[in-house]
């Protein structure tokens, strides 16, 4: 048989804990002339049958008829006010809680406005208070059967996620990850203006919501990157990704000055010819080396049906730079190769 609870109090609330369950299970039993302690920050809602009832402030209160009306009615306590009667009691705290975590789950993919589809995960705070306890009572203890902090903590994230991946969705249509510190700021307005009526309905005050960190996936962290680099070289996307394909035909061609030419050619798309011309005026002697043979395309590169533009030979001049600014080649290396383009570019066509 439940014992008999003659003081019903919640004396060691903890600075996280937001509901404490009094029995902690099971149904209590309480009579009239019991007495109810209500600490500051504290409501004391009595439950009965699956609804809050009755509720009590701060303060020290004599449980009667008079201020059980609710559960005295439901129960009939005016036949024998000795008579213990089945009830429990849930203290709900109404301080701030100011460091609530949520967090994505995983990646969640939405546009961004400049550089299109990104991956992202998204970690945060809000802060919050029970506004109304008998609602909170009612539709997180009674709906959700949840009788601890943990529990109503999880589920209280859950809400907010809920709410979370169409708000980045929405912002993200118009703001880019490039603009990080403006947008953790316009996200956490969103998603609280979004969620705020949620809360409410659950007799919660959503008070401030804050994006701490929005992470980038490896992916669109390496686009964030291009695209620094390009707005440091004051490059495009095509002149950008030229230079890429530049490195690794590099790479592919093998290593040297020589390696590097082919790559210039690569890179740039202007045709193989270009290229030759390149690779020829890298592979031209230092003082004291002997002249080599040239090789027979190079010799083609020469010729009148070989002859680039002056856009084409800007556009190497181009990708060079961002070649050495990307370190691949030496600076002795991009000085020799600039100078031979530059000489190309004074008698090129337009």
């Amino acid at each position: 048989m439940p014992r008999v609870i003659d003081v019903i109090e919640w004396p060691d609330q903890g600075p996280n804990e937001i509901v404490r369950r009094v029995p902690e299970q099971g149904q209590g039993d309480i009579r009239l002339g019991s007495q109810v302690i209500v600490r500051g920050a504290q409501v004391a809602v009595f439950y009965r049958d699956g609804k809050a009832l009755d509720s009590f402030k701060e303060g020290r209160h004599t449980l009667s008829t008079a201020n059980l009306p609710l559960l005295s009615s439901l129960i009939g306590l005016a036949t024998n006010s000795k008579t213990p009667f089945p009830a429990e009691v849930y203290f709900v705290t109404t301080k701030d809680f100011l460091d609530m975590k949520w967090g994505t789950p995983g990646e969640i993919t939405v546009p961004d406005s400049v550089l299109g589809m990104v991956q992202l995960r998204a970690f945060g705070t809000y802060s919050m208070a029970i506004s109304d306890p008998i609602r909170f009572v009612n539709q997180v203890v009674g709906v959700q059967g949840m009788y601890t902090t943990a529990q109503i903590n999880d589920y209280l994230r859950g809400v907010m996620l809920s709410e979370v991946a169409s708000v980045i969705g929405n912002v993200m249509k118009t703001r880019s990850l490039l603009d990080l510190a403006a947008l953790q700021a316009d996200l956490g307005a969103a998603i609280q203006a979004k969620a705020v009526d949620d809360f409410d309905a659950l007799g919660i005050q959503l008070k401030k919501v804050y994006v701490v960190q929005v992470q980038p996936s490896e992916e669109t962290a390496k686009a964030i990157a291009q695209r620094s680099a390009m707005g440091a070289l004051g490059v495009n996307y095509m002149q950008y990704q030229a230079g890429q394909a530049m490195r690794e035909a590099a790479q592919n061609e093998g290593s040297g000055v020589a390696g590097a030419g082919v790559g210039l050619g690569a890179g740039i798309g202007v045709g193989q010819v270009l290229g030759q011309a390149v690779a020829a005026g890298m592979t031209q002697p230092s003082p004291g080396q002997a002249q080599p043979q040239q090789p027979q395309q190079s010799q083609q590169a020469a010729s009148p049906s070989g002859v680039q533009t002056k856009a084409q030979i800007r556009a190497a001049m181009t990708n060079l730079d961002i070649r050495l600014a990307n370190g691949e080649i030496s600076e002795a290396t991009y000085n020799r190769l600039y100078e031979n383009l530059s000489k190309a570019l004074e008698t090129a066509p337009d």
